[in-house]
């Protein structure tokens, strides 16, 4: 482990650094989005109720389950909207709960859908074959076959059965993050070859006005959404903005900066901290965007972003070359200096996880002495943005910490070998003393995220002062 403190603070004047006020997001707004997407189940089961819903379940045993299995769709096809309404990049719900958060929530919202669809068709078919007084396998072939819209249901089903199968975690392990990407397009695809199926066979979209003006209004807004923040936003900042390559920097083995140049990228709502999705208009390939965070403080006329080749996206960047157009999302995410609670800070970072601290250590607002920096990497050669890091330490007065070597074996822990005298959250205490006034940043791989997060709350760190965003899939 190695350790270069800060200057001494006596005599030396506060920073007068120009630098951006952190927009604070209305805490009100995340509630007001929860609260939309369970009131948009309860509209479901509420037109279920007046389509005689609950009446209909006491007819007798084919009733029974084709009423059961009506209220088990409906709430699919709305959560399913929900899930994609939640993965459009609206603005209020992106930067109330941030990416991760986000994930996790459509993945759950998703999983629910996805089962809740499964109940329906099973539910419908043997409420069908028992009204026909028929055997189950036939009467799903007359469903099928017979039924307006049944064989694009099919197909919708076979889309999602898809999604849900790479989102499951030893499948997204095994694929590149490229090619899941891609399979998760199916999604709109099962939610467009679902529509004709609920216009012509649906009781409940068929005789009910009601229904019909929220079902119309819910896949509208869904599909605004996505044609707004996913598609008209991207392509008038790309447009916009007019980003090219104009440096290509190999920063460490396997590491590579590139900077980007723009017009008018003071009026863009970026902060330190933040992502994008990038396309390199390069040649083949484009099409396919990848999320890097920034590596630097936003400028007026310049970005900077730092990427480990970690796969087909970020392999490629090493190869691009000044000059390239870029098309660009964003910015998104919440690691930013609005959750800040205290005036001190400190970043724990592993690996190309310094990215974003780097860039929070340029921007944000603290006093010499006030600021701490560990860095965990395998060997010297590995630390990205050493001389940077120094440079910005002796500038600033912050004490950088180290922590060198391979992964500690036996334990799940943040720390390297050489420490494997201290437990996780004793290190914590004495890379970090006073750790209760310090906001805490954390960033890097997942498992050693989830050790340096356990190691500082079991420190003592107030919750409300520990800030992480994962970017994994």
């Amino acid at each position: 482990m190695t350790n270069r403190g800060a200057a001494p603070v006596a005599n030396r004047p506060r920073t007068t650094h120009a630098r951006r006020q952190p927009r604070r997001t209305p805490s009100w707004w995340r509630d007001l989005a929860a609260v939309l997407c369970w009131a948009s189940v309860l509209v479901v089961v509420a037109l279920w109720v007046s389509g005689r819903g609950v009446q209909t379940l006491l007819n007798g045993p084919a009733d029974l389950f084709t009423s059961l299995g009506r209220l088990s769709g409906l709430v699919a096809a709305d959560l399913l909207l929900v899930q994609v309404f939640l993965m459009a990049r609206v603005p209020m719900i992106e930067r109330s709960y941030g990416q991760d958060a986000l994930a996790r929530r459509h993945r759950l919202v998703g999983f629910w859908s996805f089962n809740l669809l499964l109940v329906h068709i099973v539910l419908i078919l043997v409420g069908y074959t028992a009204r026909d007084h028929n055997n189950l396998l036939r009467e799903t072939w007359t469903v099928v076959t017979t039924y307006g819209g049944m064989l694009l249901a099919v197909a919708a089903s076979v889309a999602l059965t898809v999604v849900v199968v790479t989102s499951l975690r030893v499948a997204r392990r095994a694929l590149r993050y490229e090619s899941w990407h891609l399979l998760h397009l199916y999604a709109y695809v099962g939610v467009g070859l679902s529509v004709p199926h609920e216009i012509w066979t649906g009781a409940d979209f068929t005789t009910s006005r009601l229904a019909q003006v929220y079902w119309w209004s819910a896949y509208g807004v869904a599909l605004g959404a996505i044609v707004l923040y996913r598609v008209l936003l991207p392509v008038w900042r790309t447009l916009r903005h007019g980003l090219t390559v104009r440096e290509v920097v190999h920063e460490a083995p396997g590491v590579v900066t590139v900077t980007l140049g723009g017009r008018g990228l003071h009026r863009m709502p970026v902060r330190a901290g933040q992502y994008f999705v990038f396309r390199f208009l390069d040649g083949p390939g484009w099409s396919r965007g990848n999320p890097y965070s920034l590596s630097a403080s936003p400028a007026p006329d310049r970005l900077r972003v730092t990427a480990k080749a970690a796969g087909d996206g970020s392999s490629r960047l090493a190869r691009v070359r000044p000059g390239t157009r870029v098309a660009v999302e964003g910015p998104y995410g919440r690691l930013t200096a609005e959750r800040r609670a205290t005036d001190r800070v400190a970043m724990l970072a592993c690996g190309i996880g310094i990215t974003p601290l780097r860039a929070l250590l340029e921007e944000l607002d603290y006093e010499p002495g006030d600021a701490v920096l560990v860095y965990r990497a395998h060997s010297v050669e590995d630390l990205v943005f050493r001389d940077e890091l120094d440079q910005l330490a002796r500038r600033r007065g912050i004490t950088v910490h180290y922590l060198l070597g391979p992964r500690l074996r036996g334990r799940a822990s943040w720390l390297p070998e050489s420490a494997a005298s201290w437990s996780d959250a004793d290190a914590v205490r004495r890379l970090l003393p006073g750790l209760s006034q310090y906001d805490v940043y954390v960033c890097g791989p997942d498992r050693w995220m989830d050790a340096a997060c356990a190691a500082v709350l079991a420190a003592g760190l107030p919750a409300n002062q520990l800030h992480q965003e994962r970017f994994s899939w």
